[in-house]
C-alpha cells in the first residue's frame, strides 16, 4: 500500500505554515531572576554535569530576538524539575523545574509568546523517569514492599542504582541506571503518563514533542495519549523523536509527524559535500554521511517527500541539526555557506522548517556536550550577521508565500552541483535555484508561470514566463517569489 493509500490522517493545520524554534533551556538566556545557584560562567564549555543558569524569564525577555527571525513556534527540551542540565531525568512531571523558575516562569512565557501568535511545544519524556522520581525513589526506600513495585521493570533484589560494581536489576534507558524505564503495561504507570499528557495541555502547552517513544513499544499506549491529548486540543502538535522508518507511528492514529532527520541527512551531503568533517558527524547521532552530487541529493528529497501521507508531509519538522548532533556548521567543516544554502533548502521544501537556537549567528558545536553550548547575548561581536540576515529574509518570504509552504514540490534541473525546482500551489508559484558550485552559473528555469517576480534573498525584481535562464552565485541561491 502506498502513502496516498493510507487512511487520510489529520494533522494540525498551523503546522504547515510554522517556522519553529528549538530551544535548551539551560543554555539559552539567563533572566538573573532565579538567585542563590552555583553555575558556570555563561558562554563557557558546556559540559555533561553543571548548569549555566538559562531559564524560562529569560526566553521571555528575548522574545523580540525569536519573533524577528520569523518563528511562530518554540519547541523546548525538557522544562520540567530534574537533577541534570538537560531535563531528561525527570523528577516531578508536574513541576517546572525552580531553576527555570517554575510553574509562574512557564505561565508569563506561554501568556507572553500566544500573545505574539507564537506556540509552545514541550518535550515530553514518558519512557523513562530518573532516580529522583518519586515513585522510583520510593522503590529504592521500601524495596520489594514499595506501593510503586510494578511502576518499572524490575528484575532482581536489591536494586543497585547508584553502585556500578553490582547489577542494577532494573531496567534502564541504554541500560543507564540514571533512567529507569517505566513499565507502561501496569496501569497506575500508564494512567500518571497519560494525566502528565492532558495537564499540560490544559495548561496551555500548544504539542509534545515525544523523546525515544519506540521504546515504548505499545502503540496502544500511543493511540490513548492522541485521544486525551487531541480531546482537549484538537490543534495540539504530537511530533515523536523516530530516527528511521515512522510509518508505524504515522498512521493517523499515534502522531502528527516526526522529527525529519531523513530530510537533514541529504541537506549535509549535498550542502556541505565538500568539507564534511566525517568524525564529527560519526561521533554524534547523524552516523557517516557521505557527499552527494545535484542528482542524488534530488532523488533522495523526492523518497524523503514521499515516504509518508502528504499531509503527514506537510507536518514534518525538518531539522538540520539539534542538541542531539553537531551543528551543522561544525559537521560541514565550519563552512556558513553550506548552512546557508541548506537553509534556503529548508525554508523553501515541504513541512514546518526548524532553526536550532544559537544557529542563526553561527554558533558552532561538536558532538554532544558542545552542540550544547550557551547562546551568545554575551559576545555579539561574535555573531554571524550575513546568516541572520538572510534566515530574516527567508522566513519573510515563506510566510508572505502560500506556495512556499503548501505548493507542491517538482525539482525541473538538477546536474552537478546545481538545483533547480518549483513549489506550485493552484494559480501560484514560487522557483528556487541553488548553486552550490564555487563558481557562478547560469541555471535554466522552465516552465513558470508568467508574471513578476522577486528575489527574496536579493531584492532583484524579475519579470518571467515559460523558459528561461538566469545567473546565480558562486554558492548562492535564487528564491523567486510573486512580486
Amino acid at each position: 500500500m502506498s502513502p496516498t493509500e493510507l487512511p487520510h490522517p489529520v494533522t494540525p493545520a498551523w503546522v504547515a505554515d510554522a517556522v519553529f524554534y528549538q530551544i535548551f533551556p539551560d543554555r539559552f538566556a539567563r533572566s538573573g531572576r532565579v538567585t542563590g545557584l552555583n553555575l558556570q560562567p555563561w558562554g563557557s564549555p558546556p559540559t555533561i554535569h553543571g548548569y549555566m543558569g538559562g531559564d524560562l524569564w529569560g526566553v521571555a525577555e528575548h522574545l523580540d530576538h525569536i519573533q524577528s527571525l520569523g518563528v511562530t513556534a518554540i519547541y523546548f527540551c525538557p522544562v520540567f524539575q530534574s537533577a541534570s542540565n538537560h531535563r531528561y531525568h525527570t523528577h516531578d512531571y508536574f513541576q517546572v523545574d525552580p531553576m527555570l523558575g517554575g510553574n509562574d516562569a512557564l505561565r508569563h512565557l506561554l501568556d507572553e509568546a500566544h500573545a505574539r501568535g507564537i506556540r509552545v511545544v514541550l518535550d515530553g519524556v514518558f519512557n523513562h523517569a530518573s532516580r529522583g522520581f518519586f515513585q522510583f525513589h520510593d522503590l529504592l526506600e521500601q524495596g520489594e514492599a514499595s506501593a510503586y513495585r510494578d511502576w518499572f521493570h524490575v528484575e532482581g533484589w536489591p536494586l543497585h542504582a547508584y553502585d556500578d560494581t553490582r547489577p542494577a536489576n532494573y531496567q534502564a534507558w541504554w541500560g543507564i541506571r540514571a533512567l529507569p524505564k517505566f513499565n507502561t503495561a501496569n496501569p497506575a504507570a500508564r494512567e500518571f503518563l497519560l494525566s502528565v499528557g492532558e495537564y499540560w495541555v490544559r495548561f496551555g502547552i500548544d504539542g509534545w514533542r515525544l523523546d525515544v517513544p519506540n521504546e515504548i513499544d505499545d502503540d496502544d499506549f500511543w493511540r490513548e495519549f492522541r485521544r486525551r491529548v487531541k480531546a482537549i486540543n484538537p490543534d495540539a502538535y504530537i511530533v515523536g523523536e523516530i530516527w528511521g522508518d515512522a510509518h508505524r507511528w504515522l498512521a493517523g492514529d499515534q502522531f502528527d509527524a516526526v522529527m525529519n532527520y531523513h530530510f537533514a541527512r541529504p541537506c549535509l551531503g549535498f550542502f556541505g559535500a565538500r568539507t564534511l568533517n566525517h568524525a564529527v558527524s560519526e561521533a554524534s547521532g547523524m552516523g557517516r554521511v557521505d557527499p552527494m552530487d545535484a542528482p542524488a541529493f534530488a532523488r533522495r528529497i523526492g523518497e524523503v517527500t514521499r515516504m509518508y501521507h502528504p499531509e503527514i508531509v506537510r507536518a514534518q519538522l525538518n531539522l538540520l541539526d539539534s542538541h542531539d548532533t553537531a551543528r551543522f556548521l561544525t559537521a560541514a567543516g565550519g563552512d556558513a555557506t553550506a548552512f546557508r544554502l541548506a537553509s534556503v533548502f529548508q525554508m523553501t521544501y515541504v513541512g514546518a522548517p526548524c532553526i536550532y537556537a544559537g544557529d542563526e549567528v553561527g554558533l558552532p558545536g561538536g558532538p554532544d556536550p558542545d552542540c550544547r553550548r550557551a547562546f551568545p547575548w554575551h559576545d555579539e561581536a561574535s555573531w554571524d550577521r550575513g546568516t541572520l540576515e538572510m534566515l530574516q529574509k527567508l522566513t519573510a518570504a515563506r510566510h508572505a508565500a502560500p506556495a512556499l509552504r503548501r505548493g507542491e514540490l517538482r525539482f525541473t534541473h538538477a546536474e552537478g552541483e546545481a538545483l533547480v525546482y518549483a513549489r506550485e500551489l493552484e494559480e501560484q508559484a514560487a522557483y528556487v535555484a541553488l548553486n552550490a558550485a564555487q563558481a557562478a552559473a547560469r541555471l535554466p528555469l522552465t516552465g513558470v508561470r508568467p508574471g513578476p517576480y522577486r528575489d527574496a534573498l536579493s531584492g532583484q525584481p524579475y519579470n518571467l514566463g515559460g523558459d528561461t535562464e538566469l545567473d546565480v552565485p558562486a554558492r548562492g541561491a535564487l528564491v523567486l517569489v510573486p512580486a
